[in-house]
């Protein structure tokens, strides 16, 4: 590690400690030549994935447009920023731990839907209005005519619901 006042490479750790749940870590240091403190944060270095749209392109993820997707749908509605934040995250672990490398954009609107779904059920019509698209009117309808019927818990979800 290389000082950011005097730019010598020979350090030592003072403190060390996890934060952001154990995400990465934080490390305290001093400089041996200047005593000049600074703070360092290392974190696991993930490989970017690559989203295979539905007509067969490939692009990079991006988390900001996943993000976008769902402050969308979430407009006007009783949800808070750290919410929405705390989601994009999680489905962004889930896609990181289920695919090394490319994962079906159908994947991605999957897991949006499921995490609205919880969310708030008129964020989660207006995503799937857009996701699903919607030819008919009574395509709408019974998507939110879902929303009302109660699940089993032994009961199977076919995927894109």
């Amino acid at each position: 590690m290389r000082c950011p006042k005097c730019e010598c490479r020979d350090d030592k750790v003072i403190d060390s400690r996890a934060s952001r749940e154990g995400a990465t870590i934080r490390r305290r240091r001093e400089c041996l030549a200047c005593g000049h403190r600074f703070t360092t944060y290392e974190a696991i270095e993930q490989q970017p994935l690559m989203v295979i749209k539905r007509d067969g392109r490939r692009e990079e993820f991006n988390r900001e447009k996943l993000l976008g997707g769902i402050r969308r749908a979430c407009e006007k509605r009783p949800i808070s920023p750290k919410t929405i934040e705390e989601a994009v995250e999680r489905i962004i672990a889930e896609l990181h731990d289920q695919y090394d490398g490319e994962v079906p954009g159908q994947e991605i609107g999957a897991r949006v839907s499921e995490a609205l779904r919880g969310l708030d059920g008129v964020a989660f019509v207006r995503f799937a209005s857009v996701y699903r698209r919607f030819e008919e009117a009574d395509e709408f309808v019974d998507a939110v005519k879902k929303l009302e019927v109660r699940r089993d818990s032994a009961t199977f979800r076919l995927p894109g619901f």
